[in-house]
């Protein structure tokens, strides 16, 4: 069991995920009793701590990007997720994450979007 499906486990969520060379694509299902700052935090830590005993040294942003999912569009975003190194070819993050926040309607400060 990965650090991140024994994380979400035991903070009473479900997990679906994927991983580009820089970055973690996590879908959650919370719980009503789940706070999503506390699990990300909780992931950041388990995965740190994992991935430290295993020599491998990583550093996580400050923050995290987060966008509510209706039922209906589960299979889509499954299938982003899956496709995010074909989607790394064509755009990197930063411009895939502007995209998302555009589209998504977030107001957001253009130039420090990562604030």
């Amino acid at each position: 069991m990965s650090p991140l499906q024994g994380t979400t486990a035991t903070e009473n969520c479900h997990h679906y995920g994927g991983v580009t060379v820089d970055t973690d694509y996590i879908l959650l299902e919370l719980k009503p009793v789940a706070t999503l700052a506390v699990i990300v935090q909780k992931l950041k830590a388990n995965s740190s701590r994992w991935l430290g005993e295993e020599g491998v040294a990583v550093e996580w942003q400050k923050g995290y990007g987060a966008f509510s999912v209706s039922p209906s569009m589960l299979s889509p975003v499954k299938a982003y997720i899956r496709g995010q190194a074909e989607h790394h070819r064509r755009r990197n993050f930063e411009e895939e994450f502007l995209v998302l926040l555009q589209k998504s309607g977030l107001a957001f400060d253009r130039n420090q979007p990562f604030a």
